[in-house]
């Protein structure tokens, strides 16, 4: 299996002048790449340019271009490999009727990450074995000290560096053996992800929605404001976007920091976990809007103001975030997860399976009309979520 490191490095003041350069010229070779085929496409003959021609000519810009001669060949192949990935996917959704997307050039500011596609190819992980400061070896900048918080387990496959503001990351990618999974427990649960609370089992437990981007809003809106009234190019304004950055980014961390520990307490007390098939982006999309029969030009009330709410809601929630780290952690633990359908789950009861809308008069109490049967909804709909995860995995050919 694969597993992701990501470590903090301390590069010195030179240093960090030569990981901005290599950012900055890598995304001049990405733009260069994408003008040439964009020149490509709009020429009378329709020429295609692929990733296979644009790396041939690598040799050929390194030996003109002394600011690209100084950075690693593989690294500048990756970028090249990235662009034609951004290809890729816009010919994917046009063929799917999605948004096609076109590629874009990238501003320098938003260009922030450079891979190396093997360890030892223009990089070296721990390259001072003898030195117990860990430090990463990267070709045109030197020997960069890393805060390597936890050991790395594996070998090494991938080098990545990345800027988040003024700090600094390595990520690593090590390839390991299967570890041993963790001890069966014999438990199944459900679970029914919300806004009110984060999720509900069916055992009855809930965990609090932290909600840490709300928390967080009135600082946002705070550095936002004094962000709009900075002149453009100003160094107040460079100040204010790092603000607001800083901000965004403390509020990921937390949101990641809740969705890791709840998942790895998921992992550690349950042998199967089911959870809904939720449509996310379905869910958070913008209501259509309604035109006025009697005035034309003019549009009645459709609720857009109060699905803005609940779609900042379910956001801050991290629906999506969370499940992709519990599936990540119950593999490791050796752990089954499931998906199943979510429709009715909140609806049925779990005592005599009559199902209807009244059944949930309000958003936490459940009262069948049926059997009379009294339960917090989001608890039933962990309930009914469980049974059909076992449901179908009791379908399931051996």
């Amino acid at each position: 299996m694969i597993r992701a490191y990501r470590f903090l490095m301390r590069p010195t003041v030179g240093q960090q002048a030569a990981l901005s350069a290599m950012l900055r010229d890598h995304c001049a070779l990405y733009n260069a790449a994408l003008q040439e085929r964009r020149d490509a496409f709009r020429h009378a003959s329709k020429t295609t340019v692929r990733y296979g021609q644009q790396s041939a000519q690598l040799k050929d810009i390194r030996a003109v271009d002394p600011d690209q001669a100084r950075w690693s060949f593989s690294s500048q192949q990756a970028t090249l490999r990235r662009l034609d990935k951004a290809f890729a996917a816009f010919f994917r959704r046009i063929k799917t009727g999605e948004r096609p997307g076109y590629p874009r050039f990238r501003p320098g500011k938003r260009f922030d990450t450079v891979d190396f596609p093997k360890d030892g190819d223009g990089c070296r992980w721990d390259a001072t074995p003898h030195d117990p400061t860990t430090r990463v070896r990267l070709q045109g900048v030197g020997h960069v000290r890393v805060h390597r918080h936890r050991p790395v387990v594996g070998k090494v496959k991938t080098i990545s560096v990345k800027r988040e503001g003024r700090r600094w990351y390595v990520i690593l990618t090590a390839e390991q053996t299967q570890p041993e999974p963790m001890a069966p427990t014999g438990s199944a649960v459900g679970i029914d992800m919300g806004i009110a609370n984060f999720l509900a089992d069916s055992n009855g437990g809930f965990v609090e929605n932290p909600r840490h981007g709300a928390q967080a809003a009135a600082r946002l809106e705070e550095a936002q404001q004094a962000l709009s009234r900075c002149k453009r190019g100003s160094k107040r304004r460079q100040k204010a976007v790092e603000t607001v950055a800083r901000l965004h980014r403390k509020v990921r961390r937390q949101r990641l920091d809740h969705a890791h520990k709840t998942a790895l307490n998921l992992a550690r007390e349950h042998d199967f976990i089911t959870h809904e098939d939720l449509t996310i982006r379905n869910m958070s999309m913008a209501p259509e809007p309604k035109p006025d029969p009697d005035k034309p030009g003019n549009f009645l009330p459709n609720g857009a103001a109060s699905k803005a709410g609940l779609n900042r809601s379910i956001a801050d929630v991290g629906w999506g975030v969370f499940l992709a780290i519990l599936t990540a952690k119950a593999e490791g633990a050796g752990r089954e997860v499931m998906a199943v359908d979510p429709r009715n789950t909140s609806r049925r009861c779990p005592e005599c399976g009559h199902t209807a809308k009244e059944n949930r008069p309000t958003q936490e109490k459940f009262h069948c009309l049926s059997c009379g049967h009294n339960a917090h909804a989001d608890t039933v709909a962990a309930l009914n979520v469980l049974r059909a995860g076992l449901a179908r995995r009791e379908a399931q050919p051996a």
